[in-house]
């Protein structure tokens, strides 16, 4: 099954908001518990990833990081 940001973006918005059913293109999903939303998000997330469809996030916790190397010539 080929996910979608559609879907993606319906669950982000069931963790914030802290409801357990999900609702995209006419479909709805209820799910157990957080942690089992949570799951699905990062399922779905790196499928996403694997298809090229979303970029895979940055290992920093300050945004997009850069390296400045600075010569003495």
């Amino acid at each position: 099954m080929a996910f979608t940001l559609n879907q993606l973006n319906a669950i982000e918005a069931a963790i914030g908001s802290g409801t357990l059913t999900v609702t995209y293109d006419g479909k709805s999903q209820t799910y157990r518990n957080m942690k089992e939303l949570i799951d699905a998000h990062a399922f779905i997330s790196r499928r996403l990833q694997g298809q090229g469809a979303l970029a895979a996030p940055t290992m920093s916790n300050r945004g997009p990081g850069s390296l400045t190397i600075f010569d003495r010539d």
